[in-house]
């Protein structure tokens, strides 16, 4: 098995069928299809159903997947040190993040990261949940991931970047008490605008309204997978959400009513990654990310990289 084989099984799988793999890398799709069912022989075992024009791992296919990736990353992490004294003149640098932590702060630290390399192709993934963000690390599907959660895994790295503040975001016209604060306990009355089940903004809201009452019975208004709605939804009078702050600064601008909540609701900020040598890319930007994180913010113990 060599690198070549492993980069045409990932190719298949992310493009699902023989033909658009091989135009993706290029290579012709007779020289593709030959180079897997080498493979195939090689290990004694089909890694894919041939089902018409569409491919399914098989059940080897599924076990092989995220070595193979893990292998191409590394090569590509190898060959990036060989190259590193051209000074991040080229390469890509693939990040993964919560949807909420994108506009804060991976924006601001992306746009520093870019002015700094400019040829540098950064790419960014957003799934729904932490394990998500996980997963997509620990496979070598993304290098460097952003999310709310340490994660109790021996393969990955953690960096503690700060805490981020959480707001009610009101209808307008809401009144508030004189200090201007919502208690949690009658966020609970109004109808709540939030993400599905699952999601971490769906989980710090329950979080939090659990710890206040646990005998409280949140009404849910709204639920939208589109998060860039929630704000209209709000604007439009169909009820209450929580955001992270600088989202919610943003629907205040507009007219919302924001008010930070009591007790507090913060979350942790977490960059992490394989537990091993990172790229040239993901290393200047994890070194730019903790140049910039807050001061009160210490290391993660499991941080086995200086």
């Amino acid at each position: 098995m060599d690198l070549r084989q492993a980069a045409y099984v990932v190719a298949v799988v992310d493009h699902q069928t023989f033909t658009a793999a091989a135009a993706s890398i290029p290579v012709s799709q007779p020289a593709l299809s030959q180079a897997i069912a080498s493979l195939e022989r090689e290990l004694g075992t089909d890694l894919f159903h041939r089902i018409g024009r569409t491919v399914v791992l098989t059940p080897a296919g599924e076990a092989f997947i995220e070595p193979a990736r893990r292998m191409l990353r590394d090569a590509e992490v190898a060959r990036a040190a060989v190259s590193d004294v051209a000074g991040l003149a080229s390469g890509h640098l693939d990040i993964v993040a919560l949807p909420t932590l994108v506009v804060e702060p991976l924006v601001e630290l992306v746009g520093r990261f870019r002015k700094l390399h400019p040829g540098v192709l950064v790419r960014i993934t957003e799934p729904e949940d932490a394990e998500g963000i996980v997963a997509l690390v620990r496979s070598g599907a993304s290098e460097l991931g952003l999310g709310d959660v340490a994660p109790d895994d021996r393969t990955i790295a953690v960096d503690h970047l700060g805490r981020q503040s959480l707001l009610a975001v009101l209808p307008p016209g809401t009144p508030l008490s004189a200090d201007r604060q919502l208690p949690v306990t009658r966020l609970a009355g109004f109808p709540l605008i939030t993400t599905p089940r699952g999601t971490s903004s769906r989980r710090l809201l329950a979080s939090a309204l659990r710890q206040a009452d646990p005998d409280a019975d949140p009404r849910i208004g709204v639920v939208t997978e589109h998060r860039e709605a929630i704000v209209p939804l709000v604007m439009a009078g169909a009820g209450a959400a929580v955001l992270p702050e600088p989202l919610a600064r943003a629907a205040a601008s507009l007219g919302a009513v924001v008010a930070p909540l009591s007790p507090p609701l913060e979350r942790d900020l977490y960059l992490v990654r394989r537990d091993g040598p990172l790229s040239p890319a993901a290393r200047a930007f994890r070194t730019l990310a903790l140049a910039h994180a807050d001061p009160a913010a210490s290391p993660a113990p499991r941080d086995g990289e200086s």
